[in-house]
Order: C-alpha cells, then structure tokens, then sequence
C-alpha cells in the first residue's frame, strides 16, 4: 500500500505554516542561529495534529476509567474461570462490551500518530542538496533549498547523530555539533516519552487485567527504550517534533486528567509484583483520634478469678497499717524479751 498520500498531507501543512510564519518576516534572518520559520512550522505540525486528535484523546481516558471500574469484576471473573481460559477470555470480552471498555484503548493516539511521524520523517529525509526530486510532494524549488539549510543553533535539521561524514560535507555542518545537538534532543526525548506514559499510570494505576497491564509496561519501559537505539538515525527536525509532540501530551493530560479525575480505588491499585506480597502482623494505623492499641497479655487465673467462676466470694485478709506498727523516728528500740513476766520456778 502506497503512503503518498501521507506525504502529501504532511508536506501540506508543514509548508502551509512555514508560508504563514513567513509572510509575518519571522523568516527574515536567522536569531541565535536558527531559521525559526522552519521551527514553528514544525511546532505547530504538532499543534494541528493534537487538535484534531484531541476528541480522541478523552475518548481513551474515558475507556481507562471504565477499565478500573471493572477491575473488581474482572478480578472475580479470574478467579471464577481460573484454569479454563477460553471462558474467561469470552466472560471478559462480554463485560468490555457491556461496560463499554477498551483496554487496547490506550495505544490507539499512539497508533494514529505513527503515520504522522512516519510521513515527517520522510519528508525530512529528502532534504539533501543532491536530490533530484526537489518538487515533490507539492514542494517547490525555493521552498526546498530553504528547508535544506534550515538550522537549528547553527546545525541543520536535516542532520542527524548518524549522519556520515559525505551527508555532513553535502549540508555544510559540522560533525562534532550535530551530534552534540541531536544527542541532548535524543535524552530529552527519551526523558518526555518515559515521563507521558508515567504520568498516565500514576494517575489511573496499574491495571489488573495482565493485557492491560503488559500494555501499560510496553508504553513506559519499551518504547523510550527502543528511542535509545533508533534516535540515532531521526533527523533532528524529527526529535523536534517529537519532544515538542511530549512537551503537549504532558500538558493536556494534565488538563484533562484534573477534568476526568481517576476513581479513588486507582491510587490504591498495586503496582506490578505487589500482589503477590503478604503482611504479617497486625495492622497499624496513625489515626490519631483512633489509634490501635496492642492487645494487653491475659492475666493469670488466681485466687479471686477462680472464686468468681465458682460463684463463691473470695476470703478477705485483715488490712495492716503497716505505718502505724513501725518506730517513730528517735524512738529507742523495744525488746519485747524485758517486758515479759519472768516464769515461776517449780
């Protein structure tokens, strides 16, 4: 299947904002080396796209707080059909549809903004001096030749880390700052795409259901992780998009998280690996208006406790001061021996 029509589409509007930022002179002169021109236009791709997507976006937050409002019955479906997966599988598939619940939900903004990233990075990737089909794609001559030596600080946005030493010579650049330049853009990169998703899941939790949650560790851990090796080989008008792309996830699902809070069970959901971990002991609390107080140890049955079980009173011993019967102080000591009568002998 033919992706034209991809670039087309993107080559459309990129030129069409770089036409605009142009007929307002941002165009005229580059500021602290970068043809800013080129930059908005790049930036503002992004802004087209997310507005678009923007309805679809709720959409898939709206699927995920259906997901955790169904974790319990899912959990009890688990346990119902554990050992026959083909029912649990059919049960579960039910319930989505009843609650009107996606869990592939999720990746579906990413699924259709990856012909967006696939078209810019073809269209980018033609920017060579030596290419013969400068008009392609509803480009002209002029409009090419622009974007071939558009830069960035000084560095062209068709340059990239991998860029070998003829594509450097081609672009007038140099080899040393365009991977300075494409490797801080890469880390950021890395660091926005891993910062999105995890926003996302501290936000809502993690799922219960493995599918869910499988999709959920692929969006934090695998994707920025792949970013590390593919970087190198993204234009640096590409990285561009893509951070300035994050840089607008993160802003709007801050946005749309405070307008669609998560359920208050979400925050409580275990993290992966947690389930399996059992307290011993009891349970403390650090209310203070009703602590929990350690049980206090039984005391022993005595005397009173057996007289009490055996209905009976218990015996009463003489109180003996024994304050009173000791010396006052100065006292001299009494022998008891002198004051007894001496015995009658025979």
């Amino acid at each position: 299947m033919s992706l034209d029509w991809i670039y087309w589409a993107i080559s459309w509007i990129l030129l069409l904002w770089h036409s605009a930022w142009d007929a307002i002179g941002v165009s005229a002169g580059a500021f602290l080396g970068t043809n800013w021109s080129w930059i908005l236009a790049i930036i503002f791709l992004v802004v087209t796209l997310r507005v678009i997507l923007f309805p679809i976006f709720v959409k898939q937050i709206k699927s995920q707080r259906a997901m955790q409002a169904i974790q319990p019955q899912l959990k009890a479906l688990q346990e119902k059909h554990k050992g026959d997966r083909e029912t649990l599988q059919k049960e579960m598939m039910e319930l989505y549809r009843k609650e009107k619940a996606n869990p592939l939900m999720g990746c579906l903004p990413i699924f259709l903004q990856a012909p967006v990233f696939i078209g810019l990075f073809h269209v980018l990737r033609r920017l060579d001096p030596i290419n013969q089909g400068k008009t392609k794609y509803g480009w002209t001559v002029e409009q090419f030749e622009s974007a071939t030596h558009a830069r960035l600080f000084d560095v062209p946005i068709a340059g990239k880390f991998g860029s070998s030493a003829a594509e450097l010579a081609r672009l007038n650049a140099s080899g040393t700052s365009v991977k300075i330049l494409a490797g801080v853009l890469v880390a950021i990169m890395i660091a926005t795409t891993y910062l999105t998703s995890r926003q996302m899941i501290l936000k809502t939790g993690w799922a219960e259901d493995p599918q869910q949650r499988m999709i959920q560790r692929l969006m934090l851990y695998g994707i920025p992780a792949s970013l590390l090796v593919s970087g190198a080989i993204f234009p640096i008008g590409v990285v561009i998009y893509w951070v300035t792309n994050n840089l607008f996830t993160l802003a709007q699902q801050q946005w749309v998280l405070r307008k669609y809070p998560p359920p208050p069970t979400a925050a409580r959901l275990p993290k992966p690996g947690e389930s399996a971990r059992r307290t011993t002991g009891p349970r403390r609390t650090t209310d203070s208006r009703n602590p929990v107080q350690p049980a206090k140890p039984a005391k022993p049955a005595g005397r009173f406790s057996r007289s009490k079980a055996n209905g009976t009173q218990p015996e009463s011993k003489p109180v003996v001061d024994t304050k009173a019967l000791a010396p006052k102080p100065g006292a001299k000591p009494v022998n008891p021996k002198k004051g007894r009568p001496a015995k009658r002998q025979g």
